[in-house]
């Protein structure tokens, strides 16, 4: 497995107070919160994207990636 990878994320101190009670609410480190809401952005953009490509090319279908799920 690739080694996970860290960067510096600069937020406003609004959003990450609501990032951190919602991490709380969901027992998750806020780390983790924005990991998984980041994976659940990513899954529903290729849903759809995959969606958009059924509808204007039916044999063109891309499988979803199952390393997010």
């Amino acid at each position: 497995m690739e080694e996970r990878k860290a960067f510096l994320l600069r937020i406003d101190p609004a959003l990450m107070r609501e990032l951190e009670a919602w991490a709380q609410d969901e027992l998750r480190s806020v780390n983790g919160q924005i990991e998984y809401l980041l994976r659940q952005a990513v899954l529903r953009r290729k849903k759809s994207a995959a969606a958009r490509l059924r509808l204007s090319d039916p044999a063109a279908q891309e499988p979803l990636d199952q390393n997010l799920q």
